[in-house]
């Protein structure tokens, strides 16, 4: 897409942690990008909800290194100290299970919070926070954005999409629709997310537990385990699994919240304190299903690029690897 030399102006919409990567490797080659964000901040589902005193990572848990590129960007993170090695153990609960979980593998938390990756992927980009683009046409040589109610956005030579591949394709359909169909393979299972707190700590053995056996639970985990967290009150993140999630999907949150706070009751076998603090969020677009081999999907022009954690891995890994893919692809274009 890019001569030699040249300076793209590139739009990227979606400021998760594959649209950021994008952003910024585009940024550090010379090119102009803004990046668009319907929420008020960045990192997507690594992100981090306070509540008053509280915070909780109700979205992405912790994540992985095993690519050398991925793990440069992590050595640097690790040098500003916004992600450090979490040290919990990690168990499996729930009939059939018991034991630890991969005591081998090195797992990173952002610090303070999950959403300090992201904070730190944007801090020297230009994002519009409370952005949606909703339409995407051509014009000449450029794209034109508009947001809601057909409100200018800019024109831009060449546009990044980053976000979950229903939403992408919807925008694509007529700007890109080849590989927009390519999109109708890859589903996203949703996730309910439980954020509880207990006035004094629980005393469980573990920090964090994969649970197994018909549980409504897949995951749960004491973040106040995590470095750099308040110890008290004790917080702890529940995450549903796909199936249940799925059926109970347009459920009101606060029953929701209550059902899967009795679960963890029962996959424990014990009365738990009252709550200090119960909520429950809602990820429609949790966990790819059918996420695509390639890093990332290039339309016939050259000049629209899609990328995110349903292309070449369903982990945060994946997903800066497939903004970093992304970048590379409209350059070298």
């Amino acid at each position: 897409m890019a001569a030699q030399g040249s300076v793209l102006e590139v739009a990227v919409v979606g400021a998760g942690l594959a649209g950021l990567a994008c952003a910024g490797s585009l940024r550090d080659s010379g090119h102009a990008v803004t990046v668009f964000e319907k929420s008020r901040g960045p990192g997507g589902r690594a992100s981090t909800r306070h509540e008053g005193p509280l915070s909780f990572d109700h979205g992405a848990q912790y994540f992985t290194v095993r690519d050398p590129e991925f793990q440069r960007i992590v050595d640097g993170w690790h040098e500003l100290g916004v992600a450090v090695p979490w040290r919990g153990r990690v168990s499996v609960l729930g009939e059939g299970g018991g034991g630890m979980a991969g005591a081998e593998v090195e797992r990173w938390v952002g610090v303070p919070g999950m959403s300090a990756l992201g904070r730190q992927l944007a801090s020297e980009l230009a994002v519009r926070y409370g952005t949606r683009v909703a339409e995407l046409a051509r014009e000449g040589t450029t794209w034109r954005l508009a947001g809601d109610g057909g409100v200018e956005l800019g024109r831009y030579q060449a546009v990044v999409v980053s976000a979950p591949p229903a939403q992408t394709a919807a925008l694509l359909e007529q700007a890109a629709p080849l590989v927009a169909a390519r999109l109708s393979g890859v589903q996203m299972a949703p996730c309910w997310a439980v954020m509880a707190a207990f006035p004094k700590p629980l005393g469980l053995p573990f920090s964090g537990a994969f649970v197994v056996g018909g549980s409504p639970l897949a995951w749960v985990a004491c973040d106040s385990s995590k470095p750099g967290r308040a110890p008290v009150p004790e917080a702890w993140v529940l995450h549903a699994s796909p199936g249940w999630s799925a059926v109970h999907l347009e459920d009101p949150s606060e029953p929701v919240a209550g059902a899967l706070l009795q679960a963890f009751s029962q996959t424990l076998g014990r009365r738990l304190d009252q709550p200090v603090h119960l909520r429950a969020h809602r990820w429609r677009y949790a966990l790819p299903e059918g996420a695509l081999a390639e890093r990332c999907l290039v339309d016939e022009t050259g000049s629209i690029v899609m990328c995110g954690d349903w292309c070449g891995g369903p982990r945060i890994e994946g997903a800066v690897l497939s903004g970093l893919a992304a970048a590379s692809a409209l350059a070298a274009g």
